[in-house]
């Protein structure tokens, strides 16, 4: 197969969510609601840990380093997403469309790992507790939260690379709600097998490494909280470690299911995407606030104190 040209197209059209016209204004209300939600519930946590010394330890260090990544995740997606419900919004240039993919990849990518990094954390935490703060210094703490921000740059520099270097042509209509990989590559006017196997093994093995990783640190920290004696120190013990399980468990599962499978389901594919992008950076400050005794008492500190 020949492309009929070697220029890139200037912009690119996303074909954005098939519905009925009259859901138009309440499916824009409701993801401006939920990034509106994402930003200020991500602000917060941000913001009451900076203000509160006893949540001056490593678990919130990466908590807020989470809501960062969160905050930067939904920015990179909801906002073109809105924009798809304006007359002329699904318009996106060329480059426009490759930074997307570049931050994209690399906020997931970096959010996958650092997620690795809090199992770790809590792993320490509880199965070698009188080591905690020698191994979780300051300096360890920021060394694992850059390594996650390398690894994520890294990783995305390789996939973007690989995909600017497809040749376009035959069509400029992406059939998806924003720039992702697997959606451009079917614009591509040449073989793009190999491309899409590089991209899918890779985009694989950090999934599946990661996970393993961190079901592999939650079998040591079970059996150790199993083998705490008070049922009070087990349930102090679980409480920590129950917030994390769950936003993995909601981050994961959407990822794995949409790339992870041989086959795209088309739309089913967008409402999946729109839920970790979307829903999920929106569920996290929920859930570490509503979960954690040690949020919600600084949360009602800093409340009582603004209120005097």
């Amino acid at each position: 197969m020949e492309c009929p040209n070697q220029t890139a197209p200037a912009a690119f059209i996303l074909s954005g969510f098939s519905f009925p016209k009259e859901l138009k204004v309440p499916l824009l209300l409701f993801f401006l609601l939920m990034y509106t939600l994402t930003l200020c519930g991500n602000s917060l946590i941000v913001w009451v840990v900076a203000s509160d010394v006893q949540l001056h330890k490593p678990m919130y260090w990466f908590l807020c380093h989470l809501s960062i990544l969160d905050m930067a995740f939904s920015s990179v997606v909801v906002p073109r997403v809105i924009a798809g419900f304006i007359p002329g919004g699904k318009i996106i240039s060329f480059g426009e469309c490759m930074c997307q993919v570049f931050f994209f990849n690399f906020l997931g990518c970096t959010e996958s790992l650092l997620y690795t990094v809090m199992a770790y954390d809590r792993f320490i935490a509880i199965c070698k507790p009188l080591h905690y703060s020698h191994i979780m210094r300051w300096r360890v703490c920021l060394i694992l939260s850059l390594g996650a921000m390398m690894g994520g740059c890294l990783n995305s520099v390789f996939e973007t690379i690989l995909t600017l270097q497809v040749p376009y042509g035959w069509s400029n209509q992406i059939d998806y709600v924003f720039c992702d990989i697997p959606a451009l590559l079917k614009l591509a006017c040449v073989d793009t097998t190999f491309n899409e196997t590089v991209i899918a093994v890779g985009i694989g093995l950090v999934a599946i490494t990661c996970f393993i990783l961190i079901l592999t640190s939650y079998v040591y920290i079970v059996s150790a909280i199993l083998r705490i004696s008070s049922s009070e120190g087990r349930r102090r013990a679980f409480s920590t470690c129950t917030a994390h399980i769950a936003v993995v468990v909601i981050y994961y599962v959407p990822v794995i299911f949409h790339y992870l499978r041989p086959v795209s389901q088309g739309t089913m594919d967008d409402v999946v995407s729109m839920f970790y992008t979307t829903i999920t950076p929106f569920l996290n400050p929920v859930i570490y606030t509503f979960r954690n005794k040690e949020m919600k008492a600084a949360l009602s500190k800093l409340r009582v104190g603004n209120s005097n």
